[in-house]
């Protein structure tokens, strides 16, 4: 009864593990499209205006986007991680109805693919996490833009990219729907 257990607790750590990573693939593979294909991730830019005696900023001009190996290697890692927990799930289920047992070296395995998958999205996390803030103070120029980054996505950048949702994209990203999280708020 407690091997049943113990199985059953795997396999909803497995769904839920699968449900993260779909959370996390789904906007940052729209984020790609809708900037076709450029990395919004440590990207650098700023305000230009049309008259330079007129202090009013109206323009803003990427300098450098960010590396497309940033942004792959989210979307390849949370793929990783929601193939993985599929196929751990199905197979979790699969001893939970027939009642086998994996044997310590399938355990053992399980374990280091498990740790090398966590290894990978900590590092893709931490990747997002301070490439979306680095991209948040270019384009609020370090808050001293009147709009916060997330009133920016409103905002037609006239970077011939759709960034209608990059805030939104992103902090789903960063924290698989818990609302109110993300970059610092800036601005007004």
């Amino acid at each position: 009864m407690a091997l049943n257990n113990f199985l059953f607790a795997q396999c909803v750590c497995y769904f839920l593990a699968f449900l993260f990573s779909f959370v996390v693939v789904v906007p940052l593979s729209e984020n790609g499209h809708d900037f076709r294909g450029r990395c919004l991730l440590f990207t650098e830019g700023m305000w230009l205006s049309a008259n330079l005696t007129v202090q009013e900023r109206e323009r803003f001009t990427v300098q450098e986007w960010g590396p497309p190996a940033a942004c792959r290697f989210g979307l390849l890692t949370s793929l990783l991680s929601l193939l993985l927990a599929a196929a751990h799930a199905w197979r979790t289920l699969f001893f939970l109805c027939k009642g086998h047992e994996g044997s310590f070296l399938y355990a053992f395995l399980n374990l280091l693919v498990s740790a090398f998958v966590v290894f990978l999205v900590f590092i893709a996390s931490t990747i997002v996490s301070v490439g979306f803030t680095m991209w948040c103070d270019a384009v609020t120029e370090k808050g001293t833009v009147p709009h916060s980054c997330e009133e920016l996505q409103g905002v037609d950048l006239e970077l011939n990219v759709d960034n209608s949702a990059f805030y939104d994209q992103f902090a789903i990203a960063q924290v698989g729907g818990a609302p109110g999280r993300g970059p610092r708020q800036e601005g007004g």
